[in-house]
């Protein structure tokens, strides 16, 4: 939401910590409220596992991260805030007291969302002042990366209110799911809980280790799930026929007493110390150790893969991660308008850094990522000048049809880099630019690149003089830089000595 600029949080632990650095980094001020003395040092390291992976899954320009503000009470944290976030420990006396306080300092226009992972909302704005505005906005761990998050408003909740937290999570990157009747546990809790339930059963009764459980659904369905879920995956195996004959072949295996779903094995010592020596040593046996902060950028490495991963097929989370990403560089070319950068020296509008995995086996960045760089840079000029996603929706776009780089210095894992782009002519359908690549650490140039665009009319499949605005501003910025000295790089072809 447009309106929304500090963020109160009730509670600093797994879940509320994550919502702190999610907040921030995304460019929101927080205000947290958390009695714990740790509170601060906690939520400073999962912020810095959230800078890390944020880093690592977009090169879209993030806002200026957010403040942090640690305060006393929840009514300090409530009474400056234009959206609440409550995630206190699940017991539902300390909910209700903690929103009703906070409920009091707050305006009456603040939506409140709750973390609960299964109380009932009713119950939860029970004695709220304006009871309205408050639903549950359930995330799921770590919540500085994971898209998901569960809206359900309870009796006295309003649709506007659904819909306003909503809005507000997606300026977050996430994916909200209206849970549209009221239950315990909500969704995905339920369906994770009915897994967990037959999980302890497979261990208690010795059929298989936490190691072969886990090795059961990273290895075979959990693949799968990331991307199409249950009902998706069974309608493609039940044939040309889909899911009708899918559950006339393996319904009637539903019959079987194969599961036991509504029985728990008793939580003896001795079943607790199975558990916790199985995944000790399955911890151990897959090297990836027993710290938890390791453990913590391990899974965030792995989940940003899958969403590049799905992303590349425009699918599942990778579609909203995509049109998350355009808001972000529709956001920072507003800045960028809004800053009225000086147009008669090279534009720093593209500041990448080079992820791991963009290096080869010398550890430098490989080739073809030094034109994605370049091609980002490209991206950043045509905003500038108004050729954005708005742009491109009515059928007109600009395309290179021809690109020289030239290679000059190595750069590294982790390097942060700027490129500074000119913009050598703009006459009718043609854009010539230039880009330099600089190291930040301490200026070195590391490569060139020269690009030859023409405006084109997509529909039509050819190329087309741009409309007056737009070649308007490429001609400004090329006259304005037109006294810079021409660039060593330029027109430069590739000869044999």
């Amino acid at each position: 939401m447009a309106d929304v600029k500090t963020v109160g949080l009730l509670g600093a632990g797994v879940i509320g910590g994550g919502w702190a650095a999610r907040c921030l980094v995304n460019g929101y001020d927080v205000v947290l409220y958390d009695p714990d003395p740790e509170a601060d040092r906690k939520v400073g390291e999962m912020l810095a596992n959230a800078r890390r992976a944020w880093g690592r899954m977009t090169q879209a320009p993030l806002p200026k991260e957010g403040r942090l503000t640690l305060v006393r009470t929840p009514a300090e944290a409530a009474e400056g805030a234009d959206f609440i976030q409550e995630s206190a420990p699940e017991r539902e006396d300390l909910k209700i007291r903690l929103l009703a306080e906070a409920s009091r300092a707050a305006r009456k226009d603040v939506v409140f969302g709750s973390s609960t992972s299964g109380l009932l909302p009713t119950k939860l704005q029970s004695e709220m002042i304006a009871p309205e505005r408050f639903t549950v906005g359930h995330p799921f761990n770590p919540v500085y990366l994971m898209p998901l998050v569960e809206v359900c408003g309870g009796a006295q909740t309003t649709l506007e209110t659904k819909e306003r937290a909503m809005a507000f999570y997606r300026t977050l990157g996430m994916h909200p799911l209206h849970v549209r009747k009221e239950i315990d546990g909500f969704i995905a809790d339920r369906l994770m809980e009915a897994l967990w339930r037959e999980a302890l059963w497979l261990v208690n009764d010795d059929v298989a280790t936490v190691d072969e459980i886990d090795d059961a659904v990273r290895f075979g369905p959990g693949l799968r799930w990331a991307f199409m879920g249950t009902f998706l995956i069974y309608r493609i195996a039940g044939g040309e026929a889909g899911m009708r004959h899918f559950m006339a072949q393996f319904g009637p295996a539903l019959k079987w007493p194969w599961t036991k779903l509504m029985d728990v094995p008793d939580l003896t010592d001795a079943l607790i110390d199975k558990l916790a020596d199985q995944s000790d040593a399955q911890a151990a046996a897959q090297a990836v150790g027993t710290d938890l902060r390791d453990l913590e950028r391990l899974r965030d490495d792995c989940l940003v893969n899958v969403f590049q991963g799905l992303k590349a097929r425009d699918f599942a989370y990778g579609a909203d991660l995509a049109a998350f990403e355009k808001t972000l560089y529709d956001r920072a070319h507003a800045g960028a308008v809004a800053a009225e950068p000086d147009l008669s020296q090279p534009l720093k509008l593209h500041r990448p850094s080079v992820l791991p995995e963009w290096t080869d086996y010398n550890g430098h960045m490989t080739e073809y990522r030094y034109l994605q760089v370049f091609g980002d840079a490209t991206d950043a000029l045509l905003r500038l000048v108004g050729i954005d996603a708005d742009y491109l929706a009515t059928g007109r776009s600009c395309y290179t049809v021809e690109t020289h780089i030239c290679h000059i210095a190595e750069v590294r894992a982790g390097e942060p880099m700027t490129v500074a782009t000119r913009v050598l002519a703009a006459e009718g359908k043609k854009l010539q630019l230039y880009h330099e690549l600089f190291r930040d650490r301490d200026g070195t140039r590391l490569a060139t690149a020269e690009h030859l665009l023409l405006h084109v009319d997509t529909k039509a499949s050819k190329a087309a003089e741009p409309p007056a605005a737009i070649a308007e501003r490429c001609k400004t910025i090329a006259a304005a830089q037109a006294h810079l000295p021409p660039p060593d790089k330029a027109g430069r072809a590739i000869k044999a000595s």
